[in-house]
C-alpha cells in the first residue's frame, strides 16, 4: 500500500491540475442539476411520470460530462509522450493503471453524490406534491445509485480510451451508444434487449418503480459488468502495447 500511495497521489495531481478535467466535473454538476430542475417544473402536471426519475433525469445529458472525464483522464497520457514518462516513473503498468482508474472513480463518485442530491432537492421543489410519495429509502437509493452509475460510466469510458488509446475514439463510440443506439435498439428489438445496454441498465436505479427487465441494483450490476469488461480490455492494452 505504501508503494501505491505515491502513484495514486501523482495521478490525482494530474487530475487536479488539468483544467479541462475539472471543467468536465463542473459541467457534470451544472448540466445535471439544470436539466433536473427544468424537468421538475415541466412534469408537475403529469400524473404518470415517475417522480424519482424526473428529479434525477438530468443525469441523461449530464452523464456525457462523466464519460468525457473518464476518457480524457486516460487519453491525456497518450499525448506528447505522457505515458512513456508515467511508465518510466512507475514501471509496473498494472499499478499505474489501477491508480489512474482510482483517480477517475473517486472524484466522479464524490461529485456524483453532490450532483444527485442537489438535483433531487431542486427538482422536488418544482414537483411539489407530485414527489410527496417518495420514501426516504427511495431517495437515498436514487442519490447513491445515480452517483454509482456516473462513476461506472466514467470507468467504462476510461477503459475504452485505454483500449483505443484515444479520447476522441472513446467518445465517438460511447456518446452515440448512450444517446442514439439504446433507443434505436429499444424500438427495433424491444425494451428487453435495450435494458441490458450499459446506460439503460444502470439507469434503472433512478426509477421509483422500475418497469424494466432489470431491477435497480441488478441493472447497476449489469453496468458494472460493462465497465469491468472495458477496464479489463484497457488493462490488456496498457500491458501489451508499446507506450
Amino acid at each position: 500500500m505504501s508503494s501505491f500511495a505515491p502513484v495514486l497521489h501523482s495521478e490525482w495531481l494530474k487530475v487536479r491540475t488539468l483544467r479541462s478535467l475539472l471543467g468536465t466535473l463542473l459541467a457534470l454538476f451544472a448540466v445535471t442539476t439544470a436539466f433536473s430542475a427544468i424537468a421538475g417544473v415541466s412534469d408537475t402536471s403529469d400524473p404518470e411520470s415517475d417522480p424519482l426519475f424526473t428529479a434525477l433525469s438530468g443525469v441523461a445529458p449530464g452523464q456525457i460530462a462523466a464519460i468525457s472525464f473518464g476518457a480524457m483522464a486516460v487519453s491525456s497520457e497518450f499525448h506528447g509522450g505522457g505515458l512513456r514518462l508515467s511508465l518510466a516513473a512507475v514501471p509496473r503498468r498494472g499499478r499505474w493503471f489501477a491508480a489512474k482508474l482510482l483517480a477517475v472513480a473517486v472524484p466522479t463518485l464524490a461529485v456524483g453524490l453532490v450532483t444527485a442530491l442537489t438535483a433531487l432537492v431542486v427538482a422536488r421543489a418544482g414537483l411539489g406534491d407530485a414527489a410527496s410519495g417518495l420514501s426516504t429509502g427511495q431517495q437515498i437509493r436514487g442519490v447513491v445509485g445515480c452517483a454509482a452509475y456516473l462513476t461506472l460510466m466514467a470507468l467504462f469510458a476510461a477503459g475504452i480510451a485505454a483500449l483505443l488509446r484515444s479520447g476522441v475514439g472513446a467518445l465517438s463510440l460511447i456518446v452515440p451508444l448512450v444517446l442514439v443506439v439504446s433507443f434505436v435498439i429499444g424500438d427495433a428489438a424491444g425494451a428487453g434487449v435495450a435494458d441490458f445496454l450499459p446506460d439503460r441498465a444502470g439507469q434503472a436505479v433512478l426509477y421509483e418503480t422500475p418497469d424494466r427487465t432489470l431491477g435497480p441494483w441488478t441493472g447497476l450490476g449489469v453496468t458494472a459488468l460493462w465497465a469491468t469488461a472495458a477496464v479489463a480490455a484497457g488493462a490488456w492494452s496498457v500491458r501489451r502495447r508499446d507506450a
